[in-house]
């Protein structure tokens, strides 16, 4: 495992589920650490004035990394928690920019409740979990770049199969979310993209049904197109309610 992807699991591990917030957030942060989920202020201080309380309500906490991998400066993760014996469970999409010295200096993020059941398949984080194909990376992130641009975004549907196996796909999301084609033309922007072999993570602002959403896509691909897709989009709240820059 690389150093940073050892700092952002170990961020989760020591500093959310083993209860060590403020001694996580010191060791494996840079000399900044800027946050846009939107209820955590900037900087340790804000990291441990939002999970101080967070871990007091929620003693029994079972988190795991379900997957994970770099691209460069920037770390992504998916994680599934179990909050009180089933109280609540949550999938998280975190994404981490990092320092010269593989800390973490910046972190977006979208939460949405874990709502089936881990044994029922395809669920929200079920499938294949290690990237493979690894001398491919390159050519599929400028294929879901491409179809990001032109279908999401622009709302060119027409390309939609020359990019989706829609026959296919296999969609991992909540039964809250609407299948991806329902999508086309939603986004607004794509604001990172990054991949590991077969695997494309983008992470984008849109509104649909006049809802403005961010939304990480995880995409897998075979042989030059999108066979897999794991879906996580939340609310984005109004600004009055933000504690920092932002979703973006």
């Amino acid at each position: 495992m690389s150093k940073k992807l050892e700092n952002a699991t170990a961020l989760y591990m020591e500093g959310i589920r083993d209860g060590h917030a403020r001694e996580a957030v010191t060791k494996y942060t840079g000399r900044r650490y800027t946050q846009h989920s939107t209820g955590v202020r900037n900087g340790i201080e804000g990291f441990v004035e939002f999970f101080g309380p967070f871990l007091e309500r929620c003693p029994v906490r079972d988190i795991r990394i379900v997957r994970g991998f770099v691209d460069q400066q920037y770390v992504f993760v998916q994680a599934f928690q179990d909050i009180n014996n089933g109280e609540a469970k949550w999938v998280t999409t975190d994404l981490f920019d990092t320092d010269s010295d593989d800390k973490i200096i910046e972190h977006w993020d979208v939460i949405a409740a874990f709502d089936g059941s881990e044994q029922s398949e395809p669920n929200q984080i079920s499938g294949p979990i290690e990237a493979d194909d690894l001398a491919a990376t390159e050519d599929n992130k400028e294929t879901v770049r491409t179809f990001m641009c032109d279908v999401m975004v622009l709302g060119d549907g027409e390309q939609y199969l020359q990019y989706v196996d829609g026959a296919n796909l296999i969609e991992h999301k909540a039964a809250d979310v609407d299948g991806f084609e329902h999508y086309i033309g939603s986004y607004d922007m794509v604001f990172k993209l990054i991949g590991q072999g077969n695997m494309v993570v983008a992470y984008s602002q849109l509104t649909y049904q006049g809802q403005p959403l961010a939304r990480f896509d995880i995409f897998r691909l075979s042989e030059g197109k999108i066979v897999e897709l794991w879906a996580n989009q939340e609310p984005i709240p109004p600004k009055d309610e933000w504690t920092n820059g932002g979703k973006f």
